[in-house]
């Protein structure tokens, strides 16, 4: 009952249509030899071992949960065939450099392989989902003889990582950590405390795991200026025959994704290297982060997919009553009762998750095309433009996304009414699983903050600007486009207020800097809001000359109902702004 089909025909409109990504990679050398037809092939295969190899053990999975017993842990049936497979299949090499033994393919593949592996099986793809951060951490700051220790065996998949920021004390505010880092005489160091939260800080996929841990250095400054960042394998060695005094103290039991191992880890003088310069270990440990805060964006608009895919299914099969004048749906039919898809309230339920899920899949794929411009392209000045739009996009997605993934799977299990509620129709599962990436990575509320505060506030919108110029570009090119002139209309004045709110914010920061705070919630939500009407408005002209085809057709009148039906929540989130000098009250703990 509960299925998956791999979204094959928007990723390839979104890569050839909307991105144009083929002509993109021809001006990139490092990815000139990719085209679009083998990029088809590998999104094509990473979909049949996402809906072959990972979604038939997700249930059960979710059912046997992990084991833990004497600081070992057991994953569940399948978990470790399946990521062999998923090694020998060569996935985790997809997207790292080719002399860490890595395929060299672009980032733009491995979000699709993500989106659907996190689709179907959100708690066993959270073991290989921190690799690749890892990986760019490593190969940003860690010294050439230790990456190219380590990096070759986490690149094949051979070992896996974790990162090991939280301390029960230090949650969103890392700086509180007290984990301790005491210098060896031969340039190690001895790690000593409690990390929590640690998402496979013990398992049996691999033979060695590799965290990266946040510690404090005798002397260092307090707060987040004073971690510096280490590597401390669990076994030490080439032939990990050393363990590492280290050790899994017990598994959380969680709400979801209970497939995936939640550990607290200690660390008792356990043997540490030093991962770029002392004191700097935040810095270090961001760019981790920031890629981790994109693909727990690709978290969210997995399980909206998967929700949209069956509840849309479910809605044509499930007969009820009869919806009065709409006998052009009950022609022929043999039952007294329409599916509940002619119900106007659930087919606005399900175009709401439609419009979500694949305007979010444009931006998510537009991002990851960003990483690999933001690496790989030789002119500097596009190289410096694609890191601004992620610096600005990264908090949106990671907030959006993962906002939705619980929302509207949480909406589409109201299509099937109890049923919903109950284990075997496999939604309320995708619930509980998709709730907990609106708190890891930093809660959507930091990244509210991080958007506003940091980033626009920060740098009084330089950066925004990046952005709004494309999407004011947009505007424009649906301006001259005659059957998406509606679009502009909308866009263009949309656009002009977010600038000028975002110019009022700026103005009054250094006078109410608590301002910004207040509202940071309200602004992150209308800034995806206006990212989302960009690409829909660019879909909408991109199929307009194309509507006797069904598929292009369907698009357009998604985009559509976007604008005409939840684009408007844009004023809702201008008003709240505009009331940000209304006080809050303060809250008492009750007796």
């Amino acid at each position: 009952m509960w299925s998956y089909a791999p979204p094959l025909r928007d990723f390839r409109f979104v890569l050839e249509e909307l991105l144009d990504v083929p002509r993109e990679w021809e001006r990139i050398p490092a990815l000139a030899d990719m085209n679009l037809d083998t990029a088809l092939q590998i999104i094509e295969a990473a979909g049949r071992f996402a809906a072959d190899t990972l979604a038939p053990i997700n249930s059960a999975g979710d059912a046997e949960g992990c084991h833990y017993a004497d600081g070992g842990v057991r994953t569940p049936a399948g978990f470790v065939e399946a990521y062999r497979q998923f090694c020998a299949d060569g996935w985790p090499a997809l997207a790292c450099e080719g002399r860490f033994g890595g395929q060299g393919l672009p980032q733009l593949l491995n979000a699709a392989l993500y989106e659907m592996l996190y689709a179907v099986n959100h708690a066993w793809t959270m073991y290989p989902g921190l690799a690749h951060g890892a990986y760019e951490c490593l190969r940003s700051h860690a010294a050439p003889e230790l990456a190219e220790r380590y990096l070759p065996k986490i690149v094949s998949g051979e070992w896996l990582c974790t990162m090991c920021l939280t301390e029960p004390q230090a949650g969103s505010d890392v700086g509180l950590a007290t984990t301790r880092a005491e210098p060896n005489p031969d340039g190690t160091y001895r790690i000593t405390g409690s990390k929590i939260f640690i998402s496979g800080g013990e398992h049996d996929l691999t033979a060695n795991i590799v965290h990266l841990v946040l510690a404090r250095i005798p002397g260092a400054p307090t707060g987040t200026k004073g971690l510096s960042l280490f590597l401390v394998p669990k076994f030490l060695g080439e032939d990990l025959a050393e363990a590492n005094t280290l050790r899994c103290d017990g598994i959380e039991r969680k709400m979801g994704i209970k497939g995936s191992a939640t550990c607290v880890m200690r660390f008792d003088a356990a043997r540490g290297w030093l991962i770029g310069e002392t004191h700097r270990g935040l810095g270090a440990m961001f760019v981790m982060m920031n890629s981790a805060r994109l693909y727990v964006g690709l978290q969210g608009l997995g399980h909206a997919e998967m929700a949209y895919q069956n509840a849309v299914r479910y809605a044509h099969e499930r007969r009820q009553m009869r919806l009065a004048g709409n006998r052009e749906h009950a022609e022929g039919a043999t039952s007294a009762a329409d599916p509940i898809i002619v119900q106007p309230a659930v087919r606005k339920l399900l175009l709401t998750l439609r419009a979500f899920v694949e305007g979010q899949r444009a931006l998510g794929m537009w991002s990851a095309h960003l990483l690999d411009a933001a690496e790989h392209h030789p002119d500097g000045a596009v190289q410096a433009e694609s890191n601004d739009l992620l610096s600005v996009l990264t908090p949106i997605i990671k907030s959006l996304f993962t906002e939705h993934g619980f929302t509207l799977a949480s909406g589409a299990l109201q299509v099937w009414g109890g049923y919903g509620y109950i284990r075997d129709f496999g939604v309320e599962q995708t619930v509980r699983d998709s709730r907990v990436a609106l708190i890891y990575e930093g809660t959507n509320e930091i990244q509210a903050v991080d958007l506003l505060v940091r980033k626009v506030v920060g740098d009084r919108g330089r950066r925004l600007d990046v952005l709004l110029r494309l999407a004011e570009a947009e505007a424009q090119h649906c301006r001259d486009a005659a059957p998406c002139l509606a679009f502009a209309e909308v866009l263009a004045p949309l656009l002009s207020r977010w600038r000028s709110v975002t110019q009022t914010l700026i103005e009054e920061a250094p006078t109410a800097p608590a301002l910004a705070y207040g509202v940071a919630n309200d602004y992150l939500r209308l800034a995806g809001l206006c990212v989302l009407a960009f690409w829909w408005a660019r879909t909408a002209r991109i199929v307009a000359t194309k509507l006797a085809d069904p598929f292009y057709r369907v698009k357009f009148e998604t985009a559509r109902f976007y604008f005409d039906h939840l684009l408007p929540e844009a004023e809702l989130r201008f008003a709240l702004i505009e009331r940000r000098h209304a006080p809050l009250p303060w809250i008492e703990p009750t007796a």
